[in-house]
């Protein structure tokens, strides 16, 4: 149940029923640590296919309000995962282990442990999993192993956003420190000039986004027919962006002896297409029990007429007992620079994220709120997908998504792996 004070009053609603798992930034400019300042995602023209999501769109949502409303469910001893190994005794390479150890990673999760042993075998997979499962490190653990083992392997991962490239980027880092694996990231909103003068290291490991890709392609900077292992991170995502036809491109021009890695949230019907002519004899692993986290609580702000929104969401964010890392979602990227500026005049820590900030804003803004260095970040739907941030204790949808997809990406950025989240959704009365 939310409580909420308003008008000298308090107004509490009882409880109705439901319808319905990186690392910090490192700013060097070693090579290994991609060279570069971070990592980007859609270029600016025409942010290929996104629409207005996060941008202008001003379209009501038309999702019934009882789809936010859902307790958590604490886990029954029962129900706690056994996984089948545990990573002090997994069969790795020893420099590996050692980093995955320092890390603090004992037991995998389940998405770990069903696709590692999976991939070290060299099979295909196909990976449907909830956000905030640990799937980067499924991933990477064995194709670093892989690496080591033989290092003529290269690997290309494919993500959506410069956001998730830097994400991947850090875990890659910490997970291959003093082990002579070099990486890249080639991504949109930083200088190619740079990205294509790392590429004649001769990387280890290849992270882009389709977009900037493309362009270094077209220039003849970078070689895929030497790329044998390839990594399709938050597919649904990239094929929502509009990046369906760079992606078939980029896979055509890939050796046809390869080891595919295919992860999503969920399979539209253009994915599942993908998966068809991407994956060969595939191993699906599936650890999705529910659309949105099961140790999220989920609940309105409902707002009556005349009740001005911002006041409201003060009053909850002056609690900083309760809200101490905020992660709030506006529709519009104009809308999230208002509500910014609001905030701050009010004296709280603030920063924002949206598409039409320069990468190195947002890359700061990002660092600031992983290091708890502000207590809320405002952002478009740029935020949604994929940003392992440490300990969000709450998600404020301050307009609704347009899309319950949407939703779940959204308060999939709290309540992460083994954690406690709580969400809240403004709802207007009307």
């Amino acid at each position: 149940m939310f409580t909420r004070n308003v008008q000298k009053g308090v107004q509490s609603r009882p409880p109705r029923s439901a319808g319905g798992q990186g690392g910090s930034s490192n700013r060097s400019r070693s090579y290994h640590h991609s060279a570069r300042p971070s990592a980007g995602a859609v270029r600016k023209s025409g942010n290929r296919g996104q629409g207005n999501r996060g941008g202008g769109n001003r379209r009501e949502s038309t999702l019934d309000p009882s789809l936010f409303i859902r307790k958590a469910v604490l886990a029954k001893p029962e129900d706690v995962y056994i996984p089948s190994f545990t990573y002090p005794n997994l069969s790795v390479h020893t420099g590996l282990k050692a980093n995955i150890l320092k890390k603090g990673y004992k037991n995998p999760t389940p998405i770990q442990d069903k696709t590692i042993q999976h991939i070290l075998e060299g099979k295909d997979i196909l990976g449907i999993a909830n956000t905030g499962t640990g799937k980067t490190a499924a991933f990477l653990i064995p194709l670093i192993d892989k690496v080591l083992m033989n290092p003529k392997h290269r690997v290309l991962i494919l993500v959506p956003t410069r956001e998730i490239a830097s994400q991947i980027r850090d875990e890659l880092f910490g997970l291959t420190q003093a082990l002579r694996i070099w990486s890249v990231v080639c991504v949109g909103g930083l200088p190619i000039r740079y990205q294509m003068s790392d590429l004649r290291r001769d990387p280890h490991f290849l992270i882009a986004t389709p977009g900037r890709l493309k362009d270094l392609i077209g220039r003849r900077a970078v070689n895929l027919a030497r790329f044998d292992h390839i990594v399709l991170d938050e597919a649904d995502r990239m094929v929502d962006m509009g990046f369906i036809g760079d992606i078939r491109e980029i896979l055509s021009i890939l050796p046809k002896e390869r080891q595919s890695l295919f992860f999503s949230a969920t399979l539209p019907a253009e994915v599942k297409n993908l998966i068809n002519s991407f994956l060969r004899n595939p191993v699906t692993v599936s650890v999705k029990k529910q659309e949105t986290a099961a140790n999220i609580d989920q609940d309105v702000v409902r707002v009556g007429r005349g009740e001005n929104k911002i006041e409201i969401l003060c009053g909850m964010l002056k609690n900083q007992a309760v809200f101490n890392k905020v992660l709030i979602f506006a529709r519009t990227k104009r809308f999230v620079d208002r509500l910014t500026v609001s905030l701050q005049a009010k004296g709280f820590r603030v920063e924002s994220i949206h598409g039409d900030k320069v990468q190195s804003k947002r890359q700061k803004a990002l660092d600031l709120f992983k290091q708890n260095h502000v207590q809320i970040l405002v952002a478009t739907d740029v935020a949604a997908r994929g940003l392992d941030i440490p300990n969000v204790s709450h998600v404020i949808n301050f307009d609704p998504p347009h899309t319950y997809e949407d939703y779940i990406h959204r308060i999939g950025r709290t309540g992460r792996i083994d954690k406690k989240g709580k969400a809240l959704t403004f709802i207007e009365q009307r």
